[in-house]
């Protein structure tokens, strides 16, 4: 997942908004978002590649009452082959036992262990509180704020307050695709919240950033280019699924993902509806 945008109680009738794509090599085997018959509850889809095949890159847990996504943190000098799967960051905390302790608790089991991934960025979420870490700079787990909040592959999470106009802020430059996109989730969220197809626009979005724009993360930089665009087309790599999750306060959810192959060729479609018991 290269961009998590989020709308975290922006909305008097939304407790979540969720807009998000995952890009990944072509090459890379996938499931489709579905539910999952091995643990009851859980929507999701299911990257083929981890270790086990255990992994995902944002699911809802509708018994538990659970939300979590994750993205890496680009980093290809220091990616690691003996590391745990990012995915199976999300499979603990969305398949976890109901004791788990909440998501902060869960946060700070996993920060204590940090060498365990390689770079990453996680949400995790019980509805009641939204919280976010990485490993790729120092710090403990967070709880969000109310308002808008995103994330990619850089080192940092921009937040934003839920008031119109606001600005996004984060301790190192935001990358345009997090910028423009927070800038784009916050318009449908207060002109029209319920409009699938309207966040569906932001994610599909394919302006790339100009190049005094683009960040050194160590890629190609043609690669850099094609992956500052909120929706990726590259040859190799790209968006390979757009994703939107609607949690209303009466407890409704709605959630939709659309899948690509190379060069963004529509692939398929999925949708699912349903009833979370929120807490207060």
């Amino acid at each position: 997942m290269c961009l998590v945008l989020l709308g975290w109680r922006a909305h008097p009738e939304y407790r979540l908004i969720v807009a998000a794509n995952r890009d990944e090599f072509y090459t890379r085997p996938t499931e489709p978002m579905r539910w999952w018959p091995e643990v009851p509850g859980i929507v999701a889809g299911r990257d083929l590649g981890a270790r086990g095949g255990i992994g995902t890159w944002l699911g809802l847990a509708t018994v538990a009452g659970r939300f979590a996504a994750v993205t890496n943190v680009r980093n290809p000098k220091g990616e690691r082959a003996d590391a745990r799967s990012r995915g199976a960051l999300l499979m603990d905390y969305l398949g976890g036992d109901q004791d788990l302790g909440g998501p902060g608790k869960y946060l700070h089991e996993v920060a204590a262990a940090p060498d365990d991934y390689n770079g990453y960025h996680v949400v995790v979420s019980d509805l009641a509180t939204l919280w976010w870490h990485s490993n790729g700079r120092p710090g403990q787990p967070r709880e969000l704020a109310p308002g808008f909040h995103g994330l990619s592959n850089g080192r940092s999470l921009a937040s934003s307050a839920p008031t119109p106009g606001a600005e996004p802020i984060a301790p190192e430059p935001i990358w345009p695709k997090v910028r423009d996109g927070i800038d784009g989730l916050r318009k449908v969220v207060q002109s029209e919240p319920g409009a699938l197809e309207r966040y569906f626009e932001v994610l599909a979005d394919r302006t790339e950033a100009p190049d005094d724009q683009l960040p050194e993360t160590g890629i190609p930089r043609d690669l850099e280019r094609a992956a500052s665009a909120r929706f990726v087309s590259h040859s190799a790599h790209g968006t390979r699924a757009s994703t939107v999750l609607l949690v209303r306060e009466d407890g409704t959810f709605e959630m939709a993902e659309r899948s690509f192959g190379q060069l963004g060729r529509p692939t398929g479609s999925v949708a699912f509806r349903g009833n979370i018991a929120l807490p207060d």
